[in-house]
């Protein structure tokens, strides 16, 4: 499919009928530039430079001989990263392509993906498992924001367009990982095109929960680090307290928040996730 993709327009990001339409199709928007290069060279600085995120970062392994770095936390912080995250043009258009509900974030991620080491992500939806959290409803959508190039050759993010569609499939813990039925996969593949999203530093990828999705192992030489923020309608409050947090309020932010911040580590507590608390996985049945 050719993929369609939308800019800014004088520094705003507007949520028409066109990107709406597109959206509740695909279950996703390519946006091309929602970050420029002074604010990607920021959010880039934060990732290198922050004291937290290095001393939070944890290696997982995907079960074939590789391993990705990432970094979790739940609450935004006044760092760089997090105002970004609670920017307009980030949170604000999803919050439209959600409905217009308002939106919490449930927490964000730091993908660091290495040359030559990266591990592979199976096919999975996100609400696959936030479902086992006890979130009731898939009303929730990530964000999926790089600062390297992001191609075939080191592994960008693949969805199946439209596969929001299908509704939750079924969930396992393959190999330590959350993944989507195979066989459900498969199926899916043969009606929901496969769609390879590389991507430039300062471009955006808004995604449904629902929207089955994959990454490979990094094989090249370039580096593929990528900060995923992920948010809640408030009305989806959880009905349990796991991992990730309840409804907390967010007030978001105008777009040259990022310009004006100069954080790179937070003043806030942005409670950072250990892993031995994450049960994503572990909740789920385990298949051999």
């Amino acid at each position: 499919m050719t993929l369609p993709e939308f800019h800014l327009v004088n520094g705003e990001f507007f949520v028409t009928d066109e990107v709406r339409e597109s959206f509740e199709e695909n279950g996703f928007i390519l946006v091309r530039g929602l970050f420029d290069s002074e604010e990607v060279g920021k959010l880039r600085k934060c990732m290198e430079e922050s004291e937290d995120i290095r001393s939070h970062a944890y290696g997982r392994s995907d079960g074939k001989g590789a391993t990705s770095k990432l970094c979790i936390w739940n609450m935004p912080g006044d760092d760089v990263c997090g105002v970004a995250a609670r920017t307009r043009k980030v949170a604000g258009t999803l919050q439209q392509l959600l409905g217009g509900w308002e939106l919490y974030h449930y927490h964000s991620k730091l993908m660091m993906k290495e040359a030559f080491t990266g591990g592979a992500h199976l096919w999975h939806q996100d609400y696959g498992y936030w479902y086992q959290n006890g979130c009731l409803y898939p009303d929730m959508g990530s964000v999926f924001m790089p600062v390297d190039r992001c191609t075939k050759q080191n592994s960008c993010l693949q969805v199946l367009a439209g596969s929001h569609k299908l509704g939750r499939v079924d969930h396992y813990n393959i190999a330590g990982q959350s993944g989507a039925d195979p066989e459900r996969v498969r199926l899916a593949k043969t009606i929901c095109e496969h769609v390879y999203v590389e991507m430039e530093p300062g471009d955006a990828l808004f995604f449904h929960s629902n929207v089955l999705h994959t990454s490979d192992q990094n094989k090249s030489d370039m580096r593929r680090w990528v900060m995923i923020s992920s948010f809640n309608q408030a009305r989806n409050n959880p009905t349990k307290e796991h991992h990730h947090p309840q409804y907390t309020k967010m007030d978001l932010l105008p777009n040259s928040a990022v310009k004006e911040c100069s954080k790179m580590n937070s003043t806030m507590d942005k409670m950072f996730m250990d892993p031995k608390n994450d049960k994503s996985a572990a909740s789920l049945k385990s298949m051999n």
